[in-house]
């Protein structure tokens, strides 16, 4: 089958950043589905693990990544049991895996949801990944009631990447929370407010504008940008008893002391853990991306796909990183094979 991977963490602009080679068709045991992948999506885990993986060798078997992918059963191993082959499926996989970066994947069917069938292969690619990450820092992080904690005041920061396009529409038509989150540009503002934001607040001066919308101190605190450089910042616009959910890394050891004074809450989210350690809930990501689906299907949230790009290439593959790792990407990069 064909693949594309990397055997020297390289700049997107090198020749030999991606590479197009031939492996051999994996044979599915276990829990484990092959799924003929027919598209998936760039995330920043991409080019981050990209940038790392092989900094300091060069792999003998190019390395294969790629989180996010739509496709169709073709073999399941021999204790499966909630899929079977011809389901339409769609799925972030499991960091510690081969990716979706190659014409068929193994996956295990506890990670793995229903695509949504009113969705389009490209639409449906856009979400797993960033759907699982905001839905659990929602309802397993911070554990919001919609009815309890109906009204409550959630900041998505970078609202109108990835993983902040979804927590907007999740926050607000499922957890009835009054959602702030940040932009900047115009365009992405824009995006915020189509997402469904009460508010958009710019980030360059971000206690000012919560102060103008009368929300100086909010009760969640979304960080999927820079955990390091808002942490001051988030101490002080948290409120008592507040929550505070990061997906990012800091270079420095934290201060969690200055959050002790109003009992604040801080909860790391990876997406991964589940797969990682295999939990004895995993398949509570199965059951997610399945609530997803439906909600994608009766239109209580939207796509977040912005960008389309047609055909499964090493150069097509170059040009997702680079929109990704520019920094100005909006929504969604999919990739359709």
């Amino acid at each position: 089958m064909k693949a594309i991977g990397f055997k020297k963490s390289l700049p997107i602009t090198d020749a030999e950043s991606f590479i197009e080679f031939q492996t051999e068709q994996p044979i599915p045991t276990g829990k484990d589905l092959l799924v003929k992948v027919q598209a998936n999506s760039i995330n920043p885990v991409d080019f981050k693990i990209r940038e790392s993986a092989a900094k300091d060798e060069v792999l003998a078997t190019p390395k294969i990544i790629g989180w996010d992918a739509v496709g169709i059963v073709e073999a399941v191993g021999n204790q499966t049991s909630i899929f079977k082959v011809g389901d339409e499926v769609y799925y972030a996989g499991d960091l510690t895996r081969s990716g979706s970066n190659a014409e068929y994947q193994l996956v295990d069917e506890r990670i793995v949801g229903h695509k949504p069938s009113k969705l389009s292969i490209a639409e449906a690619a856009a979400m797993p990944l960033t759907s699982l990450t905001a839905y659990e820092s929602l309802f397993d992080r911070i554990k919001v009631d919609p009815i309890k904690d109906k009204g409550k005041t959630v900041l998505v920061l970078a609202g109108a990447g990835g993983v902040g396009s979804i927590a907007i529409q999740l926050a607000k038509k499922l957890g009835n929370l009054t959602v702030i989150a940040t932009a900047s540009r115009q365009n992405s503002i824009d995006w915020c407010k189509r997402m469904g934001a009460d508010f958009v607040v710019n980030h360059h001066h971000l206690k000012n504008d919560l102060n103008k919308i009368g929300h100086s101190q909010v009760d969640y605190i979304l960080d999927f940008v820079d955990l390091e450089g808002y942490w001051d910042l988030m101490a002080e616009i948290i409120k008592p008893q507040g929550h505070i959910v990061s997906i990012t890394e800091s270079s420095q050891p934290l201060n969690l002391n200055i959050l002790k004074a109003k009992s604040v809450s801080f909860h790391w989210e990876l997406m991964y853990t589940r797969s990682m350690f295999q939990t004895d809930d995993i398949e509570r990501q199965h059951e997610i991306l399945n609530h997803v689906a439906e909600l994608l299907d009766d239109g209580t949230i939207l796509s977040t796909l912005t960008t389309t790009i047609d055909g499964f290439s090493a150069d097509n593959l170059k040009k997702a990183h680079a929109l990704q790792e520019s920094g100005k990407s909006i929504g969604k990069t999919v990739i359709l094979f």
